[in-house]
């Protein structure tokens, strides 16, 4: 039996079930910034993360509150809603990574738009216990990856922990409300060391979502 526990500002998600042992952690990385049906980009994270939760072998263990983010790179569409979430799984990386590519296809996204276009819901595994994949000089090439070759190429393997985390403000603040002491296992840094490092620049205009704000992104 799973329940729904509020703690502060964000939402706290325990599995209750008789058997907790060999589960890993993860972590998964959310965001849209197009409307389905009469549906806004926020709406649409709250119902992929209850999707999520019932997904099979995989429970939300923690979630952070949604944030309204620009677009990257600037001007290329709306704001986007972003979110992070901490789940508990027995399930291996590549079938997790399968289950969140099940639940964007449900939602309409194509992945036939190209690399950092507009989306209706984007979910991504960003980290799983401490496992490197492919290996640490795989994941250390994706990460030096220089910007106009991280434009035009994508990698045909699942790569952990995501290896633009590190840069994406949109990942890291909202991961900073629920593992801000969690490690990178290739750099050792941390959630909030690596949110510092990206500067106070970083973070402007994104702030957490707030139910009054205006239609449509409430």
């Amino acid at each position: 039996m799973r329940d729904l526990k509020r703690t502060g500002p964000w939402h706290r998600l325990v599995w209750k079930e008789e058997s907790v042992v060999n589960l890993s952690f993860g972590i998964v990385a959310l965001g849209a910034n197009l409307p389905l049906s009469e549906r806004d980009p926020a709406a649409t994270l709250r119902i992929a993360l209850g999707i999520l939760h019932t997904a099979p072998g995989i429970s939300i263990t923690a979630t952070s509150r949604i944030w309204r983010t620009p677009a990257m790179p600037a001007g290329s569409g709306p704001d986007f809603a972003n979110a992070a979430a901490l789940i508990a799984t027995r399930l291996p990386p590549q079938e997790v990574l399968d289950s969140l590519h099940r639940i964007e296809a449900d939602h309409g996204r194509d992945r036939s738009t190209g690399r950092w276009s507009a989306r209706v819901l984007d979910l991504d595994l960003i980290a799983m216990d401490d496992r490197i994949e492919p290996d640490m000089a795989g994941l250390r090439a994706w990460i030096d990856l220089g910007a106009e070759d991280q434009a035009r190429r994508a990698p045909d393997r699942l790569i952990l922990p995501h290896p633009r985390m590190q840069d994406r403000a949109f990942v890291l603040a909202p991961l900073a409300e629920i593992a801000p002491g969690w490690q990178h296992a290739l750099t050792g840094r941390s959630v909030a060391a690596m949110l510092a490092d990206l500067g106070p620049d970083a973070l402007a205009g994104m702030h957490p979502v707030r139910a009054a704000e205006s239609p449509g992104f409430a």
